[in-house]
Parts: structure tokens; C-alpha cells; sequence
């Protein structure tokens, strides 16, 4: 007996989907901002609905499961407290005069129709369905780093675009090979593109084929993850696009990618003669933290150093569920979420400290603890954080990926620690020498809206001491199914 007199699933999607029509014909770009907080905390709400409500058959289009849930949530959350600090964030941009009205109509609306299109692929129970949502989403990303309109943002949102063009053929191909080889053991047309499906006849696919579906479609949403050596348009793209959005991109959609590849892993692991992708991932995911981790101290650009942290970050949790372990998948869950609350509450404080200081670039940020206590000391926080010092939750995660791994691949650990040291080391270095010294460049005030970053940095902290029972026990019911 439902407990809702309503499907939250629908309703979920239907939100940012009639908002982003409302806020394209909207011309007061005050209220859009209002509104868009409005419908984003309407969304996060219709999503923790679905804890209220009994689990379903998955449907013909649509499936509600442990796992998407987890990412739902993170979604819809991040979602509302990144459009919180839009809204001051935007409101300054006008003054300044880097935006005007009329793209911010635009912007408004591409931001709910990145909600959407993430949505939509979490819940889809079709392969295809899943491929259409995430180059949704990542063309409506595409479009928002450029919005500036400056050389830079251009140059950044063409390298976006060509990389994804390549990375969206990739995976629809990997998605047409894997439908292929589901055809003769599931039947024709939709029925062979069903996830539930998919899995329950696992073993009788084609492997040859699914060997290859699966390189392919690690290419494509592996580019989106932003693995390396796939992750060219990252760094660009948090660089030169509006803060949010970079906000958005290390919170969410990197996420998005990476749940589409560890959904195909899942089908192969139920296949007992198909290659293991879980040497893949570690590979990929120790190639991603050992480059990322390097590159930090060459970084001159606030947004810049962070993106490559993401890198690093991203490269953590695909190495986590590469180890494919109860244990490392629980740790790579735990990592992902921990990490999109602190990389999107450091960008919140990114985005105010470059709209104080008129500058993104490292060497003219100094003495942010003086002359802006709160951004200073809370991007010292942030940092804190997010290279995974105790008592904060990411030294848990970490703890635990090292654990599960160790006395399998004691080597590779010990490479994997040298890329973690390496990152500490990087990123505090040029934290530090932001966040005190001698004040340089300008120093204007900024009104900064505290409550988004102070909500993620608690909750991260939090988890850091004490993770509550209810959690422990939905991950490792997630982290078994996670073969």
C-alpha cells in the first residue's frame, strides 16, 4: 500500500522539466532566481519522497532501485543548495556586468534542464533512454560554460563540445552493441534495451559482444567522467564557465557518467565469459589520481586546481569500485558522496572569493582569512576536507579503499597512497598561501549566502564521526549488489 497519493517518480521529472519552459519565457531574471530555488527544493523533496513510498516492478521506461536512489538523492540535493548560491552569485554577476538579463533567462533555464536530464538518467530503465538523458545534460552544460561569451569561455565550451561529439558516438555505439547482443537472448526492440531485463538474462548474452559494448562504453562515459586520459575538457570547462556550473559538473554530472559505466560493469559481472572490468577501472582510476594529483602544483588558476582535483577524486571512486570488494564498493559509494558535498561547497566559496578579488588566478589571492574571514577560513575547511584529513568523512572513505585493496594489490596501493600524499601535499600548498600572507589585489565586499557551503562542510563532517546505522546498512546492501 503506497503511502503517497502520488507517483514522485513522474513528478520528479516533470518539475525541472516545466521550469525549464516557465524560466525561457520569464523575462524578470529576479524572480527566475527565486523560482529556481522554489522548484530545486520542490525536486529534492519529490526524491526523498520515494523513501516514503514501497518499491515498485521496474517499469516499462522508468526504475527505482538501491542504487539510483543514492544517486537521486545526492542529485537533488546538491541541485537545491547549488541554486541557493546561484542566486547571489548571479545577482552580482548583473552588477558587475558580466551577464545581462537576457542570458540569464537562458541560464536559469539550461540549469533546470540539466536537472532534468540527470534525473532522467538515473531513473531510466533503457539503455537508450540512459545515453539520450546524459548528452542531454552534458550539451546543456556545454552551452552554460560558454555564457559568458568571452574568447576563453568560447574557446573552453568548442573543446566541451568536440569531445563530447566523440565521447557521444562512442557510447552509442557501446549501447547499439550491447543491444546486439541482448537481441537474441531477450527478443527485438525495447525489451532488449531494459535494464531489468538486461540483467535477469545476463548470462546468456552474447560476450564477444559485450566485451566490446563495454569499451566503448567506457570511452564515451568514461570522457564524461573525466578519467584520464580522457579528461581534456575538464579543466577548461570549470575554468571558464559560471561557477554553478562548476559547482554542478564535480557534484553531479561526473557522477551521472560514472553510475551509466557502473551500471554496464554490473551487466558484465553477471556473465561468467566476459573479460573483468575491474583491472580496467583500477587502472584507470590510478592513472586519473597519480596524473591529477601532479598536475595541482602546476595550477595558477583557482577553478583550474580544483577541476584537477575532481580529476583526482573521480579517479578515487573508480578505483574503489574497480577493487569490486563489498568493502572498497561501500568506501567508492561513501567517497561519491562525500566528495560532491565538499568539491560543491569549495566551489561556492571559489566563486565568491574570485568575484572579491576580480581575479581566478592563485598568485593574486592572498590573505583571504584577513580581509574575508569566511571565505578564507572556510576554503581552508573546505580543503581540509577534501584531501581527506581526519576528523572529516573522506579520511574514512580513503581508510577504507586503502583497506579493501591492501592485501590483495599491496604494489598498487602503495602507488595509489603516493597519488593521495602527492594531492595533500599540492592542494595545501596553494591553499595556504591564499588563505593567509600579506592581503593583495582588491578586496571588495562580497555578500556571500553561508548557509549552502556550512551545510555541506557539516554534513561531511558528520559523516566523518559518526555515520548513522540506517546509512551504514543501505550502503552495504548497495555495495553486495555491486559486483
Amino acid at each position: 500500500m503506497t503511502l503517497l497519493p502520488f507517483d514522485p517518480t513522474i513528478w520528479a521529472l516533470l518539475v525541472p522539466a516545466a521550469s525549464a519552459l516557465l524560466f525561457a519565457l520569464l523575462r524578470n531574471w529576479r524572480l527566475a532566481a527565486q523560482l529556481n530555488v522554489l522548484a530545486s527544493f520542490l525536486s529534492f523533496a519529490l526524491v526523498l519522497c520515494l523513501l516514503a513510498t514501497p518499491r515498485k516492478e521496474p517499469g516499462r521506461f522508468l526504475l527505482v532501485d538501491d542504487l539510483n536512489e543514492v544517486f537521486l538523492i545526492l542529485n537533488a540535493f546538491v541541485g537545491f543548495t547549488t541554486s541557493l548560491f546561484s542566486a547571489g552569485y548571479i545577482q552580482h554577476e548583473i552588477t558587475a556586468g558580466k551577464l545581462t538579463p537576457r542570458f540569464l533567462r537562458f541560464y536559469h533555464a539550461m540549469y533546470q534542464l540539466l536537472l532534468f536530464g540527470m534525473t532522467l538518467a538515473l531513473f531510466a530503465n533503457n539503455i537508450g533512454i540512459l545515453w539520450a538523458a546524459v548528452e542531454m545534460a552534458t550539451l546543456t552544460t556545454v552551452l552554460m560554460v560558454g555564457i559568458y561569451r568571452t574568447p576563453e569561455a568560447i574557446e573552453a565550451s568548442w573543446k566541451y563540445m568536440m569531445l563530447s561529439s566523440v565521447a557521444i558516438a562512442l557510447a552509442l555505439f557501446g549501447t547499439t552493441l550491447t543491444y546486439i547482443a541482448a537481441r537474441q537472448a531477450v527478443g527485438e526492440g525495447a525489451e532488449a534495451m531494459r535494464w531489468s531485463a538486461l540483467f535477469s538474462h545476463a548470462g546468456a548474452l552474447d560476450p564477444s559482444l559485450l566485451n566490446l559494448a563495454f569499451l566503448f562504453i567506457l570511452l564515451g562515459y568514461g570522457t564524461k567522467v573525466g578519467l584520464v586520459p580522457l579528461h581534456a575538457w575538464l579543466p577548461d570547462a570549470h575554468a571558464e564557465g559560471p561557477t554553478p556550473i562548476s559547482a554542478v559538473l564535480s557534484g553531479l554530472l561526473l557522477n551521472v557518467a560514472l553510475y551509466s559505466v557502473i551500471r554496464f560493469k554490473m551487466l558484465l559481472a553477471g556473465n561468467p565469459h566476459v573479460l573483468s572490468a575491474g583491472p580496467i577501472l583500477i587502472g584507470l582510476g590510478l592513472l586519473s589520481v597519480l596524473f591529477a594529483s601532479f598536475m595541482l602544483y602546476h595550477r595558477r588558476d583557482i577553478k583550474r586546481l580544483f577541476g584537477y582535483s575532481s580529476i583526482e577524486h573521480m579517479g578515487i571512486i573508480t578505483f574503489a569500485f574497480g577493487l569490486g570488494n563489498p568493502l572498497a564498493n561501500f568506501a567508492g559509494l561513501l567517497h561519491m558522496a562525500l566528495h560532491s558535498l565538499t568539491k560543491s561547497g569549495i566551489f561556492f566559496l571559489v566563486g565568491h572569493i574570485s568575484q572579491a578579488k576580480g581575479t581566478q588566478k592563485i598568485a593574486e589571492i592572498r590573505g583571504l582569512t584577513e580581509t574575508h574571514p569566511f571565505l578564507g577560513w572556510g576554503l581552508l575547511a573546505g580543503t581540509v576536507a577534501i584531501i581527506g584529513m581526519p576528523p572529516f568523512g573522506i579520511f574514512l572513505s580513503e581508510f577504507l579503499i586503502v583497506s579493501s585493496g591492501f592485501s590483495v594489490h599491496p604494489w598498487i596501493i602503495l602507488l595509489f597512497l603516493l597519488g593521495l600524499l602527492v594531492a595533500f601535499s599540492g592542494l595545501l600548498l596553494r591553499v595556504s598561501g591564499m588563505a593567509f600572507g600579506k592581503p593583495t589585489g582588491r578586496q571588495e565586499p562580497v555578500r556571500a549566502i553561508p548557509w549552502p557551503f556550512l551545510i555541506h562542510i557539516l554534513c561531511v563532517l558528520a559523516a566523518g564521526i559518526f555515520l548513522p546505522k540506517a546509512v551504514v546498512g543501505w550502503f552495504r546492501q548497495i555495495a553486495l549488489l555491486l559486483r
